[in-house]
């Protein structure tokens, strides 16, 4: 009996390791990726196969799907009407600009917005007291997403706040992922908000019984405020006090910058929340259309703004092809920031290229993240750019957690967006472009502000490093694609 059962479990474990085989290959996947999920599903007998099953596909249930699809045709609705009403003269912004804008609205659907004002708040204190300042000004809605709230310091003022607002009768939404603000989610202050009248909703939850249904590690990442429908606020800060936030990580602060936008771009952004609101709450469409404070906005400021918002539900690589293309357009100087640095083949591909043909190319990473895997695979791809004439620049003012493009000092992404698989595959993300030579400016001085507090690496860094250190990275570099 017993041999007949090892007999049995062998010839199941190679059925399921060649089905799953055939699926991974038939899904198309970027040959990256595709390639390290075979090396699982065939290097771990049954266990490969279960983490497949739960890693390794878009997975967001059926209500997300049928709720996606109520969704579709107001947005549709909605687009078509940018599309008639809000036309760029690309002769003033740059004809460059014009085939980025195309290629981001054909894959993500939002049209470039001219007529926006952008105010960059380069830091966490800043950009806090602006919105607790239009928090306490609202009318009519505060309407919010993030991917962390953690208690404590300054974010409980914005709690606050919001109680505040409702108490006064101001309608407030509150949006969290249910992994990143789990500790908030189990604390006092859900409580407390809900009490006072603020709807408080997780996004993505995640447990066992959901996980054969659902990708547990598909994240609601993005990070936008609305406030009566007229203002928004979108960067890479969540609802953390960043001396209260990790302290044991060793990492020391996080260093975030936010932008305070009015004008049509607004509407993207609260077009987005309310999408993502209407997939997670129990409100439907036409209870919302009352509340939602989602109108046209009058121009106001001289700054093109293209709201991309990306997730599992738009295509594998859509934020990837405009990624891709911003690199490729650059001509004289590209800079980038950004917490996590775990590119794919063509990324890398592209930044290479870009210091190949004489554009000055700066990376500026955190020099200490709070994810040694991810520390790995970030420093295994750094030889191959210092040879190409790369500047790679490590931050030691703590967790550099902006995530900033700059090019040619005409035209910049700005959000949440991280260079690496999770957000360029997996994660609901917000990226704006900006073709504007104000904004970009301005966010090129903050991103030289940060190059005062680097250490620029070189060859002989990299070359010091132990054969062990190495065989690590390498490791780490071929996991890349799953991280």
């Amino acid at each position: 009996m017993t041999h007949w059962f090892w007999e049995f479990l062998f010839s199941l474990d190679i059925l399921i390791r060649l089905g799953l085989s055939v699926r991974i290959i038939m899904r198309r996947r970027p040959v990256g990726v595709s390639l390290a999920w075979l090396t699982i599903v065939f290097m771990l007998p049954l266990a490969g196969a279960f983490v497949y099953l739960m890693f390794g596909e878009l997975r967001l249930g059926r209500r997300h799907a049928a709720w996606a699809a109520q969704v579709r045709r107001p947005v549709e609705q909605w687009l078509h009407g940018l599309r008639t009403r809000k036309t760029v003269d690309w002769t003033a912004q740059g004809l460059e600009c014009e085939p980025l804008a195309k290629l981001t609205e054909a894959s993500l659907g939002v049209p470039a917005l001219p007529g926006n004002h952008l105010q960059l708040l380069p830091d966490t204190e800043g950009a806090f007291r602006a919105l607790l300042a239009d928090i306490d000004a609202a009318r009519r809605s505060c309407q919010m997403v993030f991917y962390i709230w953690y208690q404590g310091g300054v974010a409980d003022e914005v709690g606050e706040a919001l109680l505040r607002a409702a108490a006064r009768g101001v309608t407030c939404r509150v949006l969290v992922d249910a992994v990143g603000s789990r500790p908030f989610l189990r604390g006092p202050w859900v409580r407390k908000l809900r009490e006072g009248g603020v709807q408080v909703v997780a996004a993505l939850p995640a447990g066992l019984l959901r996980a054969a249904f659902v990708r547990y590690d598909l994240r609601m990442h993005r990070k936008i405020a609305v406030i009566d429908g007229e203002i928004a606020y979108t960067g890479s800060l969540n609802i953390v006090d960043p001396r209260y936030f990790k302290q044991k990580a060793g990492v020391g602060q996080w260093v975030d910058a936010m932008v305070r936008i009015r004008g049509p771009a607004v509407e993207g952004l609260l077009g987005t929340f309310l999408a993502d609101w209407v997939l997670e709450s129990s409100e439907g469409i036409e209870t919302l259309s009352h509340t939602s404070d989602f109108h046209p906005l009058a121009e106001c400021g001289p700054s093109v703004v293209q709201v991309a918002a990306s997730g599992p539900l738009d295509g594998n690589d859509a934020i990837l092809r405009s990624l891709l293309m911003a690199i490729y357009s650059a001509r004289r100087e590209l800079i980038l920031t950004t917490p996590y640095f775990v590119p794919d083949e063509s990324l890398v591909a592209a930044l290479v290229s870009a210091a190949q043909r004489g554009v000055g190319v700066t990376l500026i990473v955190p020099g200490k993240v709070d994810s040694r895997l991810v520390r790995l695979a970030s420093q295994a791809f750094q030889g191959d750019l210092l040879a190409a004439g790369v500047r790679v620049a490590l931050f030691h003012g703590g967790l550099l957690h902006t995530k900033s493009i700059t090019v040619d000092g005409k035209f910049s992404l700005f959000g949440s967006l991280n260079l690496d698989p999770r957000s360029l595959y997996l994660n609901f993300e917000i990226t704006l472009v900006v073709y504007d030579r104000g904004f970009t400016n301005d966010l090129r001085q903050l991103q030289q502000s940060y190059l005062a507090h680097c250490e620029l690496m070189d060859q002989g860094q990299l070359q010091s490093r132990s054969r062990l250190q190495r065989l690590a990275e390498n490791t780490a570099r071929l996991a890349g694609p799953l991280l």
